[in-house]
């Protein structure tokens, strides 16, 4: 469980979570015009789990099973000379993104560099007709021109925090934290089935 020494603040519970995914859920299909060309991309390791959730919730409103897949990004980060992951997760999009409107989702975006390493491995797979970006937090901070589409929640947040996602299906609970970021450790997500570690 989590070091309640670190955490600052509980900024969303699961029921504000899932109220956020289902208005997002609304805003892509209108935006859209519908399910008929989109499919979802979840970025590990929490964007893949939050992207079913958004499947599931436009199944239930359009009763059309848009495709799903997952994008590791752990081999196109900017620091990967420096950073190894732990734990390598493989890509998973069993279908031709080439003329699809794709929605890429992701936890909480921050600098930016995590969404610049997923655009560059989903235009090494194909080439999609739109690709638009859907995160559950917006905390600011951004080092690059990338914002997103659609956003859950703004978290104003200094440098110096942390904007963690917590999920069910890996942390035994469903919240957003902010926590204080421990010395000699840096922003990013908690390690799956964890939620005591600093990682990315």
């Amino acid at each position: 469980m989590t070091d309640t020494l670190n955490v600052k603040s509980i900024v969303m519970e699961a029921d504000e979570i899932e109220r956020s995914l289902t208005r997002i859920a609304h805003q892509i299909l209108e935006k859209n015009k519908g399910a008929g060309n989109i499919a979802i991309v979840g970025i590990v390791t929490r964007g893949d789990l939050l992207a079913k959730r958004l499947v599931d919730k436009i199944e239930a409103i359009e009763g059309v099973r848009v495709p799903l897949g997952r994008l590791d990004i752990s081999f196109y980060r900017d620091d990967f000379a420096t950073y190894v992951s732990p734990e390598v997760l493989s890509t998973d999009i069993m279908f031709d993104i080439d003329g699809r409107d794709i929605v890429l989702v992701d936890d909480v975006l921050y600098t930016g560099r995590t969404i610049r390493a997923a655009l560059d491995a989903l235009m090494d797979i194909g080439r999609p007709e739109t690709v638009q970006l859907a995160v559950l937090i917006d905390r600011g901070h951004r080092q690059l021109p990338i914002r997103a589409d659609y956003v859950g929640k703004n978290v104003p947040s200094s440098a110096e925090e942390n904007v963690r996602l917590f999920l069910e299906e890996t942390d035994g609970k469903s919240q957003v934290e902010i926590l204080e970021i421990e010395h000699g450790k840096r922003a990013g997500s908690a390690p799956l089935g964890t939620s005591k570690k600093d990682g990315e």
